[in-house]
């Protein structure tokens, strides 16, 4: 069962923090360079991250749940990684959210107010100074998803060195 709850928490994360670099260091520069308008590649970006932000809530539903399981069975020691770990995916958790139920919605009103496509709508349209705020807010919180990943990953690297979460207390 240990070693089922392992292999999920590191699947789950994997997929999610893999799916963010690939997303901010090929997906959006691609899209952005390559295709015709950037209507079309925010079109496209947009997309794409809200597929990430499904795997990541789901994934990271996965990964909270197997970590609480096994902080529940684990020694002391191995439990302040485990605590750790459940902060940084619930920060991770609770920004995906709100970009995906907020921040992208809320972006998508913008750009019709702006005409459909922003980068065709006048510097003082309402709706263009408020899609280019909103914009770099999702970038922020992205990269701060990001980190707090990268965080996770790295207690993730370590537990084979602490064999306090290889025991199991009796239940």
């Amino acid at each position: 069962m240990q070693t089922v709850l392992r292999a999920l928490r590191l699947y789950a994360m994997v997929a999610w923090v893999g799916g963010l670099i690939f997303f901010a260091f090929v997906v959006a520069p691609v899209a952005f360079h390559s295709l015709s308008s950037t209507h079309q590649a925010g079109l496209v970006v947009g997309g794409t991250l809200r597929v990430l932000h499904m795997i990541g809530l789901v994934g990271g539903a996965v990964f909270y749940a197997a970590t609480s399981l096994l902080w529940f069975r684990a020694e002391v020691p191995a439990r302040v990684s485990f605590a750790i770990q459940l902060a940084l995916a619930g920060v991770m958790l609770a920004v995906t959210a709100y970009s995906q139920y907020r921040i992208l919605p809320a972006m998508e009103r913008d750009r019709m107010v702006a005409g459909g496509a922003v980068e065709t709508a006048s510097l003082e349209n309402e709706g263009r100074v408020d899609f280019e705020r909103l914009h770099v807010l999702s970038e922020r919180l992205e990269g701060l998803v990001l980190f707090c990943g990268l965080g996770v990953v790295f207690y993730l690297s370590r537990e084979s060195q602490w064999p306090e979460t290889g025991k199991i207390k009796a239940i």
